[in-house]
């Protein structure tokens, strides 16, 4: 069965960066989107970005616009999300998710979840 396992979560100043992971076992996923979001205490799961593992292609929130770049690793099979000039607003738990064929900004859409990794970011 598909599964995504995220890791690189943790607690960075204000202005800092991190680098999360999503690692994709299970099957092929050469026709799929991997999407990250996030969830704060108290509010909704967010749209961050989406990755098209096929054609390459990105989208972004606005609020992360100029700050955040989903990458990937072929031979890993792993989509990363570098996160630089972190704010405190920035704080969630983070998800990485998969669909088959194109990406979504909408959390409903997506098929696979991983587990989730904490991001803390302090001013």
């Amino acid at each position: 069965q598909v599964q995504l396992v995220e890791s690189g979560g943790g607690m960075v100043q204000a202005g800092g960066s991190l680098r999360l992971s999503c690692a994709a076992s299970g099957r092929t996923f050469t026709n799929y989107a991997m999407g990250w979001f996030r969830q704060a205490p108290g509010k909704e799961r967010e749209f961050v970005g989406w990755f098209s593992w096929s054609g390459g292609s990105t989208a972004y929130a606005d609020s992360v616009k100029g700050r955040f770049i989903i990458s990937r690793d072929n031979a890993k099979n792993t989509v990363y999300l570098q996160m630089n000039s972190l704010k405190p607003e920035d704080t969630a738990v983070y998800y990485c998710a998969g669909r088959a064929g194109v990406g979504s900004r909408y959390a409903t859409l997506y098929d696979y979840w991983g587990q989730g990794t904490q991001v803390t970011v302090s001013s």
